[in-house]
């Protein structure tokens, strides 16, 4: 299925999210997912602590901020160097799909993913994950996250394109680096970041 982007990439401002997680929430709701598969996800990363001054005074470090994340349709995906029965494909349109006539369920994908995109469908037996919406852009729309944000924090498109307009600020934790995998992924960075950044804790793992 053709669509005009040749190389996709999703952006995200985590300066705007407000982690409503409306994009999680139609992604389930309009590609019918069953319960405990989560295409995209949204975790709150947040820590810091209080401060004793030597005048006796005290001051915080405390940062909160949501990245909301999916299959980034890497560069190098993981999950299809790994796959034994060569399941995962990259199309001609840089997505990154799993053909469920291949799969066979057993999640070596979503074990090496750094992002842990593929997810486990108990009723098909097979992995799945984020296509990108490729229904949808074939007929001109945008996915069905990127759509549903009241807060317009999520894009998706050329990857030059996005990069030039909004720039990028590489690696945002809780996430991986990305050299790892090369993900078509951008952002701009939470308020928060700095130099706390890299000492927080995921709020939600259960959700993750």
């Amino acid at each position: 299925m053709k669509h005009p982007i040749k190389h996709p990439a999703f952006y995200m401002d985590s300066s705007a999210c407000t982690g409503c997680k409306t994009c999680m929430v139609a992604c389930v709701d309009g590609r019918n997912l069953p319960e405990g598969v989560l295409w995209r996800r949204v975790a709150e990363y947040s820590g810091g602590d209080w401060i004793r001054g030597a005048d006796g005074s005290w001051s915080h470090s405390v940062f909160a901020y949501y990245v909301s994340v999916s299959c980034n349709h890497c560069e190098a995906p993981a999950c299809m160097a790994v796959c034994p029965a060569q399941a995962v494909s990259k199309d001609e349109n840089g997505i990154v799909r799993i053909d469920p006539a291949l799969c066979t369920g057993c999640g070596r994908c979503r074990k090496h993913c750094p992002y842990s995109a593929p997810c486990f469908d108990k009723k098909l037996r097979v992995m799945t994950k984020c296509d990108g919406c490729a229904d949808r852009l074939a007929a001109g729309k945008q996915p069905l996250c990127v759509e549903s944000c009241p807060m317009r924090a999520l894009r998706f498109g050329e990857y030059e394109e996005l990069k030039e307009r909004f720039g990028d600020a590489g690696h945002i934790a809780p996430l991986p680096e990305q050299a790892l995998t090369r993900p078509r992924l951008l952002f701009t960075p939470p308020r928060a970041a700095g130099t706390h950044t890299s000492r927080g804790t995921v709020a939600n793992p259960e959700e993750m």
